[in-house]
């Protein structure tokens, strides 16, 4: 019966292992994904408006472009 126990005793403890595992990933890679939205809204904001202007977008675009920079507004997919 404790070989029993100690299977299942190990089992829960790879499967907790395992959801707390996925729980720090999925908050690293939130935390990750505000950072580079972070930054390319500094780098965007660090451009001049004739920069902007060459590039398609707008001073007051900056905040959108940095939460949706995966969405191309003009529908064509770019060279990534």
């Amino acid at each position: 019966m404790s070989t029993t126990y100690n299977e299942t005793g190990m089992g829960r403890t790879a499967a907790s292992t395992r959801r707390a595992s996925r729980f720090f990933k999925s908050h690293w890679d939130a935390f990750h994904e505000r950072r580079q939205c972070q930054k390319l809204r500094a780098t965007l904001s660090d451009l001049s408006d004739r920069e902007l202007m060459d590039i398609g977008t707008t001073r007051g675009e900056i905040d959108y472009v940095a939460s949706n920079r995966f969405i191309d507004p003009r529908g064509i997919r770019s060279a990534e």
